[in-house]
């Protein structure tokens, strides 16, 4: 069986999905996928050896001025008619996926109108598929592959399909080392800067050397910041998602804030402790086998805001981080480790 998987963004969305490509394999050993992912994250979907070809898009660049990257467009869209493909998944639910879905050889299968972040794109699919919002959006994905392909799962068993042996062990980080997320979009995620310096000094007092990854300049300076605390603690270069997924996977341990890169380590099956104060940890949290989501007890945690707007003075900022110290931060990521 060969089966189209579009699901494009974003990092932390296109990670959720590995789950379910593994769900679909072990259940029909001979199923082999093709995906349509954005350009930015197609090592997201070359990991996984279930994964034949990746037709990378660039809706992102595209969209800001889409006359001028029409040749563009048009070669994707000729690269997604290539296939015939058995079952086309949209995995995703949006207006931009389903444009992708509408281009594809096959019988279309895709969220409900009542289940899809934006109904309209229920449109673009043969077949329609009801599945609860109020469950993880690993869990979404999953149900709406075994009933697009045929096929029952076991949701207390989680694997995203990546193997060790695929990703060599950086020779020059020191080890044991452990790696800081530190780094995420909306200003209301971002775990307050006098905490990740507490949780250095704690790590390093333990004998471990630190990795600091950056995307961005105010990331790169954030961590040259830290960086500065300690000869053990070392600013990465800028690096690929498969040179960073080759670190994570080979860390003694990883703390993060809601990102992609967060949801990327612990698809690696390494010790991670990510943290949660305006975003969902029930909806959206990383999951997996060393994994704890840790959500802050504040009550108007989770709210959803890319800024925080809590008016009570408050010792740290944003408000909600005040339930998450770095002394139990560490503590979970200790137990995970052990």
């Amino acid at each position: 069986m060969k089966v189209l998987l579009i699901k494009t963004s974003s990092m932390g969305d296109v990670v959720h999905a590995l789950p379910a490509v593994t769900d679909a394999v072990m259940a029909n050993p001979a199923i082999s996928f093709d995906w349509v992912v954005e350009e930015s994250f197609k090592d997201i979907p070359e990991m996984h050896p279930s994964v034949d070809r990746v037709i990378p898009v660039a809706v992102r660049k595209w969209r800001k001025a889409p006359f001028k990257y029409l040749s563009d467009i048009r070669s994707s869209i000729k690269d997604i008619k290539k296939g015939k493909y058995d079952v086309v998944i949209d995995a995703q639910g949006l207006i931009k996926s389903a444009f992708f879905t509408h281009f594809a050889r096959g019988e279309k299968y895709g969220l409900s109108k009542i289940s899809a972040k934006e109904p309209l794109a229920s449109m673009a699919y043969d077949f329609k598929i009801d599945v609860p919002k109020g469950l993880h959006a690993i869990e979404r994905v999953r149900h709406l592959f075994a009933r697009s392909i045929g096929y029952e799962f076991n949701s207390d068993a989680l694997s995203y399909g990546l193997r060790k042996n695929d990703f060599i062990e950086p020779a020059l980080l020191t080890q044991p080392y452990v790696v800081f997320l530190h780094g995420t979009t909306w200003a209301s995620k971002h775990w307050p800067i006098e905490y990740w310096k507490e949780l250095v000094l704690k790590a390093t007092n333990k004998g471990f050397s630190i990795y600091l990854p950056w995307g961005i300049i105010t990331e790169q300076k954030r961590a040259e910041e830290l960086s500065r605390l300690s000869k053990d603690v070392h600013v990465l270069p800028r690096s690929s998602i498969k040179q960073l997924a080759g670190i994570l996977m080979h860390a003694r341990g990883v703390v993060g804030v809601d990102s992609g890169l967060s949801h990327l380590a612990a698809a690696c099956g390494t010790a991670v402790v990510t943290l949660y104060g305006s975003t969902s940890a029930k909806l959206t949290g990383t999951m997996g086998e060393k994994n704890t989501a840790l959500q802050a007890a504040f009550k108007c945690s989770p709210c959803l805001r890319k800024e925080c707007d809590y008016s009570i003075p408050t010792d740290v900022q944003p408000a909600c981080y005040q339930e998450l110290v770095p002394k139990a931060v560490w503590g979970q990521l200790e137990a995970l480790m052990k």
